[in-house]
C-alpha cells in the first residue's frame, strides 16, 4: 500500500507505525529532529531541529552519555545519526561507528553552512 500523509492524523499506534515504516525519505528526515540547547532555543525560538550533518551534539542517553561531537553521518532509512568518536569494538577489534537515536541527542550547535537552513531558522 502506498504512503498516506493523512495517516499522520491517526491516534491508532497500528497507523502511526504505518505511517512511519511506509514514508519517504523526505518526510523520514523531518522526523530526525533533536532538542535544541536553552540557548538556542531562545534565540531560534524552536524547540527542535532536523538534524544535519556537521552539527554538534552532546549525548544525553545511553553508553556515550555526556560526550559530545559532531554529526559525521546520517542514515534516514534507519532513523540512526553517527557522531564522530562514538565507535564499539567488534569481537575482532575492528571499529565501527555507534548508531544513535536523534532523541538521546542534545544540539549544542548547529552548521549554519547552508543557506536555505538559515533562512528557514530565522523565518518562523
Amino acid at each position: 500500500m502506498t504512503w498516506n500523509p493523512g495517516w499522520k492524523a491517526s491516534t491508532q499506534v497500528r497507523k502511526q507505525r504505518k505511517y512511519r515504516y511506509n514514508a519517504p525519505q523526505h518526510v523520514l528526515q523531518g522526523l530526525l529532529a533533536a532538542h535544541l540547547t536553552d540557548e538556542l532555543r531562545e534565540k531560534l525560538k524552536h524547540r527542535s531541529v532536523p538534524l544535519r550533518t556537521g552539527d554538534k551534539v552532546k549525548v544525553m542517553r545511553g553508553r556515550f552519555r555526556g560526550k559530545v561531537g559532531k554529526v559525521s553521518r546520517i542514515n534516514v532509512e534507519e532513523g540512526r545519526v553517527f557522531v564522530e568518536g562514538m565507535e564499539l569494538s567488534k569481537k575482532d577489534g575492528t571499529k565501527i561507528s555507534a548508531a544513535l537515536h536523534p532523541s538521546n541527542l542534545l544540539i549544542t550547535d548547529l552548521d549554519l553552512g547552508d543557506r536555505r537552513r538559515q533562512e528557514s531558522l530565522r523565518g518562523a
